[in-house]
């Protein structure tokens, strides 16, 4: 068939499709030799749906799947730097890339790639031959840079969303047509591919420019004319460099191509090439099924996979469309019921909630959405008002919803039944939202916690992350719904049937990404993690969260008064020291008294030309002059007084009277808890004013606060992990080891040891064992960075094992991407093999990490075992702060409840772990948390 007018030619990125077949889906190894063939297994499936939907009146006549050829591009040779921030292709997609070429030869797809071209240019060349020889183009991409082609019978579609790109889609994303798409690009720049553009003008700038002056060359020949200086100067000055890169972003659309689009008709697969390399790569699944397709025998294929199917395949969530008008809006109760009996059949069910806010102690439910298989998921609207998208819409119900009660009437036996798990996105949140409502849901699975025990330190695991990067779907984003700024509505204003497609659709994410990760768990071998250190600790989470703590609303008040009365002392210092008045706020003002006025050295200026004063800046300053000292005591009360004195009041609960914090369990790589709205675990404890807040939570008459302190627990846990007998002996025999550390290090007895010399000491221990440097050390001591190197050269001197311990981790951690806790916690280290300064950071954090983990699991495991551990005693758990557990306690049976606190906390490890040095706690009571600490 000769390619002319009538003919529909689709170009196929090939490379999007290998990156989003890898990143969708698990690990998959071929059963016979190992060889990783996850992707080309994802690749297969995408190119079977492709040809499965390639029918009916808009189907194409010639198909081609375009790759990238693997070295450099004649652009490299215009400019040396492009894509140099590229980071390399994973080690285990690397032996995938021929595979997927076969792939497509096997369907009998055409397969191009040119040396020294990327695939871009030879899709641009096929486009511009179709549309002159007058056929259609479907360029099957959503690669931005693709989108100067779009027009003239030339569209685009983006595979992960369906969706078509037209000349108005380009718009929408360029704020220009396809033909200037490469000029605001030129300006704009690139990151990711590292096309330099002009400094500080982004998109939306560049697509005023570009309107403005009809093109890029009329606007670097009139850029004289720009009214802002600095656009002005840039324009100027980087001509040479937006030029260049215009070259870089432009598609060369007249290569010489060694085939024609004569060559790219559509052929039927020969099914003896197909069955055979399926058969090789061991696809069981999709090998009976194309087989089936086709009428033939399927050969024989042994297992790759225990269940019998390999991961990409029938049994993953996303072989089933996400089909909004699929899903049922529940008005009833009988439709209720219904839903309600295929959850206890199956034994499980996926649940979301859709409230008024994001503070789970003050939002409202507007409604629950409930899913019990891929695609097949419900909505049911509780509390949507009239006049639903305006903000200042009726306060009346909208009609067609089932009256709360009723609803949560019928849902809370089967939320409650043990029978039937109950499986959600961050379900601590939903779970603190049906325990307001009286309903305690239970048991559940987490699919957030799942990602974070497998994937902790490779991503983030949001619901859109996840869904993105593994069911290859992007989903609605909740601001298409809710907008922002000003005119944001909250949820019961979105009318319910926009209502409906947005929270199903969530339920139903959540419950794919379950049947993923849940067999995953075990494959990465990090179930007990899950089951023991994350899904347990999500209830205790919550109860302490709704508990709260009290804080005095006065205290914050006196509190506020005196830091602002201290500022103003410091202030009138710092005039003193300087000579005049400033404002003490203005980085710009402080940094040219330091740097011009004073002359000091280290001075760095913004991109304005102003002096930058950064915290980092002025430690180091502070070792040598008094201002710079002065300047960040003044911040360090100022940040107090507006994050802590000022901001807390704003967070007392108005029916509680007290602030309930929210855990995230996934927030650090390490297994640390992170502490949010507020931040209760970042208040300072090194300066008294910092510890002097802590006096503002207080305890409810006739109650204490009880602190529970591990003593050291990283140095422990050092000791134990290095091997370094001496630690292991000194924590034995109970010594204090900062004081034995400060007498070895500064030749001081221990009967004259001052709280500056053991202070000093502690800085050394626990700054040393993370990697610290003498930049660094010196920074936090204020002393002089030659003593701080000395200190650090004597103390490994003194504890070689611990040198040992550093180099055989970061050693490990390269070898295998990840390092582990003693719990098996696997904590990943993407960037141990970075160039740079990034590459200092990651080994630091590849040491800390087995450590500070470590001791997060030891708290987690206590925290979890103290509820019973409690139970009858007038106690409640509040808080945890890093290596601290808080509790309210009635004032006579304080020392009963530290007994039975302390006895789980110093035994937490075992049976899991044994460990050689003892744990031990501090405790203390009093008023307030100050006083117990």
């Amino acid at each position: 068939m000769t390619f002319g007018k009538g003919c529909h030619l689709h170009l196929i990125d090939g490379s999007a499709f290998i990156f989003r077949a890898y990143h969708a889906l698990p690990p998959l190894t071929r059963k016979s030799d190992g060889l990783p063939i996850g992707a080309v297994a994802g690749f297969c499936n995408m190119l079977q749906r492709y040809i499965d939907g390639n029918n009916g009146s808009d189907a194409a006549t010639h198909v081609a799947v375009i790759f990238d050829y693997s070295g450099k591009s004649f652009r490299n040779d215009l400019y040396d730097q492009y894509k140099a921030n590229r980071p390399p292709a994973p080690e285990d997609l690397v032996p995938q890339f021929p595979l997927t070429r076969e792939a497509t030869r096997a369907f009998n797809i055409a397969c191009e790639e040119i040396e020294g071209y990327e695939a871009d240019d030879i899709i641009a060349t096929l486009a511009h031959q179709a549309r002159d020889a007058g056929g259609r183009v479907t360029i099957v991409s959503s690669d931005k840079d693709l989108m100067q082609l779009v027009g003239d019978g030339v569209e685009m579609l983006d595979p992960m969303k369906n969706k078509r790109i037209d000349r108005e889609g380009v718009m929408e994303k360029f704020g220009v047509g396809p033909e200037r798409v490469v000029d605001v690009q030129a300006l704009a720049g690139d990151s990711v591919d590292n096309v330099p553009g002009a400094p500080g003008i982004g998109v939306k700038t560049a697509a005023l420019l570009i309107n403005e002056y009809g093109s890029l060359e009329e606007l670097l020949d009139r850029a004289e004319e720009i009214k802002q200086p600095k656009r002005r100067q840039t324009l100027i000055e980087k001509r040479d460099q937006i030029e260049m890169s215009k070259k870089l972003v432009q598609l060369d659309c007249h290569m010489e191509l060694d085939f024609t689009l004569d060559d790219l008709e559509v052929r039927d697969p020969d099914p003896e090439v197909l069955m055979h390399f399926l058969a090789e790569m061991e696809f069981r699944t999709l090998t009976k099924r194309i087989a089936d397709q086709i009428g033939v025998e399927p050969p024989a294929i042994k297992d790759t996979d225990p269940r019998g199917a390999e991961p990409g395949e029938a049994d993953t969530p996303e072989e089933l469309p996400f089909k909004p008008e699929d899903y049922e809006c529940v008005r009833d109760a009988a439709a209720l019921a219904g839903w309600i009996a295929q959850a206890r059949e199956r034994g499980y069910v996926a649940v979301d909630t859709e409230t008024t806010g994001l503070d789970e102690m003050r939002a409202d439910l507007v409604g629950i959405s409930l899913c019990i298989e891929p695609g097949k998921a419900c909505y049911i609207p509780l509390a949507h008002k009239d006049g639903a998208d305006d903000l200042f819409g009726s306060d009346n119900l909208a009609e067609g919803q089932m009256p709360l009660d009723e609803a949560l009437d019928l849902l809370k036996p089967v939320l409650e039944d043990e029978s039937v798990l109950k499986i959600g996105q961050n379900m601590k949140y939903d779970a603190k939202i049906f325990a307001r409502y009286g309903v305690d849901v239970a048991p559940i699975d987490d699919t957030m916690l799942m990602s974070y025990a497998m994937n902790a330190g490779l991503h983030g695991h949001g619901m859109d992350t996840l869904s993105e990067r593994y069911l290859g779907h992007t989903p609605i984003p909740i601001k298409s719904l809710l907008g922002s700024g000003k005119s944001q509505i909250t949820f019961d204003r979105v009318p319910v049937d926009d209502a409906v497609k947005y929270a199903a659709e969530d339920a139903d994410i959540t419950l794919r990404l379950w049947q993923l990760f849940k067999p995953q768990l075990h494959q990465t071998r990090v179930t007990t993690v899950y089951e023991t250190l994350e899904r347990p600790l999500v209830p205790v989470l919550a109860r302490m969260e709704m508990d709260g703590i009290k804080v005095d609303r006065d205290t914050l008040s006196r509190m506020s008064n005196a830091f602002a009365q201290k500022m103003a002392g410091f202030e009138a210092e710092l005039y003193e020291l300087a000579g005049h008045e400033f404002n003490v706020q203005s980085p710009a003002q402080v940094g040219a008294i330091l740097f011009e006025e004073m002359g000091l050295e280290g001075g760095k200026k913004t991109k304005t030309g102003q002096w930058s004063t950064p915290a980092d800046v002025l430690e180091d300053l502070a070792t040598e002059h008094d201002f710079a000292a002065r300047v960040l005591d003044y911040r360090q009360l100022q940040k107090l007084k507006s994050t802590y004195t000022d901001a807390l009041q704003d967070h007392i609960h108005p029916e509680t009277g007290r602030v309930h914090t929210s855990y995230l369990q996934s927030g650090a790589n390490t297994g640390r808890l992170s502490s949010n709205d507020p931040n209760l675990q970042n208040i300072p404890v090194r300066s008294e004013e910092g510890r002097r807040i802590r006096e503002a939570f207080v305890a409810d008459e006739g109650k204490v606060l009880l602190s529970l302190d591990y003593s050291q627990i990283e140095l422990r846990i050092l000791a134990e992990i290095a091997g370094i007998d001496a630690l292991k002996q000194a924590f034995k025999d109970g010594l204090d080891i900062h004081a034995m550390t400060a007498s070895e290090m500064f030749d001081v007895p221990l009967g004259e040891m001052t709280p500056e010399i053991r202070r000093r000491a502690k800085a050394i221990n626990f700054g040393v064992i993370y990697g610290i440097s003498a930049f660094g050390l010196a920074r936090n001591l204020r002393i002089p960075r030659a003593e701080a190197q000395d200190f650090i050269t004597r103390y490994f001197e003194r504890f070689p094992g611990i040198r040992t311990y550093m180099d055989e981790t970061k050693e490990f951690a390269k070898e295998h991407g990840f390092v582990k806790t003693l719990f098996g916690r696997k904590i990943n280290t993407p960037e141990i093999t970075a160039k740079g300064p990034r590459a200092g950071f990651a080994q630091r954090a590849a040491i800390n990490a087995p450590i500070q983990g470590t001791a997060a699991d030891v708290i987690r495991r206590a925290m979890i075992r103290m509820p019973a551990a409690i139970e009858g005693l007038p106690a409640k758990m509040l808080l945890q702060v890093h290596d601290e557990l808080l509790f309210e306690v009635d004032a006579d049976r304080a020392e009963d409840v530290i007994a039975r606190a302390r006895e789980v906390m110093e035994s937490a490890a075992a049976p899991a772990v044994h460990l050689s040095v003892p744990l031990t706690v501090d405790a203390g009571q009093g008023a307030n948390w100050a006083e117990a600490h």
